[in-house]
């Protein structure tokens, strides 16, 4: 992407109003208001499970963008992983090939950001897995091995089961206390 177009997106990007989550997708400026209670248990049932398999090194994180000025994408994951010694990089943007992985749980009212969009953005970032979590489908799929613009290796859970989350984590994922969306 052409540096003096993804910086005027930046510039935008962080001139909308607080209290939403703001994120680019090559030409796109992606808006979400503030996730329900549903999503936030859901999240921290998942993030409770990750953190004792966390590599040492690494924190968790819900609110850090971030970027891939080459693919001209901000992304900011509801959980990733990253190195402690991102807290020396100057700017606001964290390079995006810096996380262990990310995980997102679907928003009802706008399931194809997380299901199209992240799913082609997250691979050219260079996120080596990929982690939905879909109250509305009640299911979970993680999308692992990524080559250029996509995950070859899809596996997909319902909630209920149990999920194998490769390394660095290395754990199975526990799937019994997610909570579906409700109609």
């Amino acid at each position: 992407m052409n540096p003096e177009h993804y910086r005027l997106l930046q510039e935008a990007r962080r001139s909308l109003p607080d209290g939403y989550k703001v994120e680019l997708s090559g030409d796109l400026i992606v808006a979400q208001a503030p996730p329900s209670s549903i999503h936030q248990l859901n999240l921290a049932v998942v993030q409770r499970q990750f953190e004792t398999h966390c590599p040492s090194g690494y924190f968790p994180t819900g609110n850090s963008d971030l970027s891939s000025p080459e693919v001209g994408a901000v992304r900011n994951p509801d959980l990733t992983y990253l190195p402690e010694d991102v807290i020396n990089l100057p700017g606001h943007d964290i390079p995006a090939d810096l996380a262990l992985i990310a995980v997102e749980v679907v928003s009802p009212s706008n399931p194809d950001n997380d299901w199209t969009g992240k799913a082609r953005d997250y691979p050219r970032m260079g996120f080596p897995l990929y982690l939905i979590i879909d109250p509305g489908q009640k299911t979970v799929t993680l999308f692992s091995d990524p080559n250029r613009d996509r995950y070859r290796t899809r596996t997909e859970r319902e909630f209920g089961e149990s999920i194998r989350i490769p390394e660095p984590f290395g754990f199975d994922l526990d799937l019994a206390r997610l909570v579906p969306y409700r109609d």
